[in-house]
């Protein structure tokens, strides 16, 4: 059988060439595996679910009768046991589960500001 002269370079610049588009591709393309798509689509939704249960953390922490004692207990606590305090509170006991979350306690951690100032009485009035 007779091949073409050009059939030979045309194989190797087609090999090359998609070889070259993959490499280019993956590095700067921005293209993924599924694989990592999947990480990174997980990572998105534990994000957006965390930042969606911060208001309810916020809410329960607000309506606990309890508050200033813990957060009291949650500023007495070095920084890095804060979140585990807040998780003892009770406040990042999501409704309807048993056990507190530790992305949530951080987030709501971060939303309470406990390092503000002591709260002031709500019924206060500022007179000037």
């Amino acid at each position: 059988m007779n091949t073409p002269e050009w059939l030979k370079p045309g194989i190797y610049g087609a090999v090359i060439g998609a070889a070259f588009v993959g490499v280019v591709g993956f590095s700067w393309g921005g293209w993924v595996t599924g694989g990592t798509a999947n990480d990174r689509a997980m990572a998105m939704s534990r994000t957006k679910v965390v930042a969606s249960m911060v208001p309810v953390c916020l809410d329960m922490a607000q309506s606990d009768p309890a508050r200033a004692e813990k957060l009291e207990t949650i500023r007495a606590a070095s920084t890095y046991q804060r979140r585990d305090a807040l998780m003892t509170a009770g406040w990042a006991t999501v409704p309807g589960t048993d056990a507190p979350n530790r992305d949530i306690a951080q987030a709501c951690l971060a939303a309470l500001d406990v390092d503000r100032s002591p709260e002031r009485p709500e019924n206060t009035i500022d007179e000037g």
